[in-house]
């Protein structure tokens, strides 16, 4: 078992923290920042071919499935099949990728549901097929911390998980601001965003894992290579991190909420400090990391993101919307164009977006986590195609 290490200075560089309502529109919105240069970065533009399109689209193609109640985190199974967690139930639930039939895989013990904290993130292990680990990150009665558990496929309905593992405890929690989004990345290493709990001081604070991404090995170490040996800390200055993905170069995204001005799109540097609470979005300071984009919060609130189609997809909350951020797959230059919305208003509030191969994206709708106005069938996951 893993607990909270304290963490010692970091390398840091660079500064801070209109909608479409059409299915195949969108309109751009937004202000981007460039980011600071980086020696790795390639002085020609990729292909034209490579490119995204400015302006994008979105169709959805497909409800996969409804019913969900306060659904949270999403993973994919081989094979396509998904596993979604419940915040407050404190379940995970198995969705066939095909019919959309629902089985209860079961209720993960030690969960405290409260405020924005309960069973939030989950992740598939990387060797999956081998070892059949689920990872789930989730609020108890004392902290917010990362645990494994096995899959049993042929375990009895409700009775498919095994007894969670901690492997990293010790992250603050909160009635708010818990982070909670996981992720294994290209790398084989295990990724965690957490919040600051709404105590803005853990966020600089090094010695906290409050306010962070974390990098772990699979067993809940620190990963080979972190900017701290020793640590699990992979940036700081986040408020509340609730999205990652990586781009078609394995570069690290992540989304963050903003507090009362302006919500983040980051692209991670590792050691680098975000800003927070000095700074909130673009604030062009000397040592910080700036956005590479950012909205104000009624905009987005912004929860889940995805890479697919040379684009970031992330989806908004209280902004009831997806946005699409084209990259230019330069890791200095600003994003292609302005980022677009799309989905406004059309199925409330939208917590987890998922790459579902090629073109395609999951989307999950959150109206019943108690801040929703839900409607007949929510909450759903919804087949996108994106372009």
């Amino acid at each position: 078992m893993v607990t909270a290490a304290a963490v010692g200075s970091l390398l840091v560089s660079g500064c801070s923290s209109s909608d479409g309502s059409g299915s195949t529109g969108g309109d751009a919105a937004s202000t981007t920042h460039a980011l600071p240069s980086s020696p790795a970065a390639s002085s020609a533009l990729p292909p034209p071919s490579s490119l995204p399109p400015a302006k994008g689209s979105v169709r959805v193609v497909s409800t996969l499935t409804e019913g969900l109640a306060s659904p949270w985190g999403l993973a994919e199974l081989p094979g396509g099949d998904l596993l979604v967690s419940s915040r407050d139930e404190r379940t995970i639930t198995r969705i066939d990728g095909r019919t959309g039939s629902k089985t209860l895989l079961g209720t993960v013990p030690g969960v405290s549901p409260a405020g924005e904290g309960g069973l939030l993130g989950i992740a598939i292990s990387p060797a999956f097929a081998s070892d059949h680990l689920v990872y789930a990150y989730f609020t108890t009665d004392t902290d917010n911390r990362i645990a494994r558990m096995r899959y049993d496929e042929h375990g009895g309905t409700g009775r498919q998980l095994g007894t969670p593992h901690t492997i990293l405890q010790g992250i603050p929690k909160g009635g708010i601001h818990n982070g909670g989004r996981i992720a294994f990345g290209p790398d084989g290493m295990l990724y965690a965003g957490t919040g600051e709990t709404g105590s803005t001081g853990l966020a600089q604070d090094k010695k906290s894992l409050a306010g962070k991404i974390l990098r772990m090995t699979a067993d809940g170490r620190p990963a080979p290579g972190n900017p701290e040996p020793g640590s699990v800390m992979y940036s700081y200055g986040h408020r509340n991190v609730q999205g990652l993905a990586w781009d078609s170069r394995d570069q690290l995204w992540a989304s963050e909420f903003g507090q009362d001005t302006w919500d983040e799109l980051n692209q991670i540097v590792p050691g680098g400090n975000y800003g927070w609470p000095k700074y909130e979005g673009k604030a062009g300071k000397q040592g910080f990391v700036a956005p590479v984009a950012q909205w104000r919060t009624s905009e987005a609130s912004p929860s889940g993101i995805a890479f697919a189609a040379g684009s970031i997809w992330m989806a908004g909350l209280r902004g009831e919307r997806l946005w699409r951020v084209p990259l230019s797959e330069i890791p200095d230059k600003e994003p292609l164009a302005a980022p677009q919305s799309f989905l406004k208003g059309q199925y409330g509030r939208l917590r987890t977006v998922l790459a579902a191969g090629g073109n395609r994206l999951w989307l999950v709708t959150s109206n019943t986590d108690t801040r929703g106005t839900p409607e007949p069938g929510d909450d759903r996951i919804l087949v996108l195609e994106v372009r």
